[in-house]
């Protein structure tokens, strides 16, 4: 089936990609390429401090997945002041996502909340505030505050699901029924706020078909985004403690791209896909090295997307 007879082809969809990605969508909304300015609220979380737990989340790095987030001495304005340097320097920018990433986001008093996200979104670059947060860090007065924040700036809240599968729950220490996920996102839809979730591929001792049945319970899912991201094994976590002792199953380029392309072909068309790929921080990632070539990963995704004739949503049956 050529690209020009088919309806479902990117040429006719998503321009360029076979599948709904974030550059498509903002491109669309906003008229223009939006980039991401990682922050640093200065919080930690419920599974570090004892609330939950104190170890975290088995995966989770020393600075709770923000490795690449501001510094955390700095005022938020300082922080999106460095981010857009930075970015400057590579490429004329002129619109942002401020991209609350480090820890868990809405785990502090929501007065300081409201401050911090405020000071984001009266950056007149700023477009988006994205909030990354755990599903039981959600309080009604926490949703009032991201309802009303919404009335101004579009919100965004990123939540940390991984799986649905309890064994795989216990397992990555994750701390929360996956009940708890289904019901924070019915919350935060009831109040108007678009919702992304994080899955890991290929956590220890899920199987294709599992990893499968995750992108198909959230299909059922209101949800408006997804980020698919390779397990990574970082230096100083217990599951790179684990690694060395057990020596787990870690997928080479190939098989995770042909992953990709069943997941892919699984999701629902109107999700956007907000990444395919990650790039752990060199100085701590053990495993898998390959990652840290992220351009090649893309690019060789996009090839074999193409190559079997796979775009999002061809093996949707909603």
């Amino acid at each position: 089936m050529s690209d020009n007879l088919n309806l479902h082809s990117p040429s006719v969809r998503w321009g360029e990609k076979r599948y709904h990605s974030l550059d498509f969508h903002l491109r669309s909304r906003f008229g223009e390429k939006v980039y991401r300015i990682a922050l640093n609220g200065g919080m930690t979380c419920p599974n570090r401090d004892g609330h939950i737990g104190t170890g975290g989340c088995i995966f989770c790095s020393a600075d709770g997945s923000g490795d690449f987030a501001g510094r955390p001495f700095l005022t938020i304005s300082q922080q999106l002041a460095e981010g857009k340097t930075q970015l400057l320097t590579k490429r004329p920018v002129h619109s942002y996502i401020a991209y609350f990433q480090a820890f868990t986001n809405t785990y502090a008093p929501v007065s300081y909340l409201e401050s911090i996200f405020t000071e984001a979104i009266e950056d007149p670059d700023v477009k988006i505030l994205s909030v990354a947060t755990r599903p039981d860090c959600l309080g009604d007065d926490v949703i009032d505050l991201l309802k009303r924040l919404n009335q101004i700036k579009p919100v965004w809240v990123e939540l940390g699901l991984q799986t649905i599968h309890p064994e795989t729950v216990r397992f990555i220490r994750r701390g929360y029924e996956t009940a708890i996920f289904d019901q924070a996102v019915q919350r935060l839809r009831g109040a108007g706020i678009e919702v992304i979730v994080h899955v890991i591929l290929y956590l220890p001792g899920e199987t294709e078909e599992m990893m499968l049945k995750t992108i198909e319970s959230l299909n059922r899912c209101d949800i408006q985004g997804i980020k698919l991201q390779l397990l990574h094994i970082l230096e100083g976590t217990d599951l790179a403690d684990i690694y060395r002792e057990e020596h787990f199953y870690v997928p080479d380029m190939e098989t995770y791209i042909r992953m990709l392309g069943q997941c892919i072909s699984h999701l629902r068309p109107d999700i956007v896909i907000h990444r395919l790929t990650g790039d752990g921080p060199k100085n701590l990632l053990i495993a898998p090295l390959w990652t840290g070539a992220k351009r090649s990963v893309l690019n060789r995704l996009h090839q074999y997307l193409k190559e079997n004739d796979i775009w999002q949503g061809k093996e949707y049956h909603g």
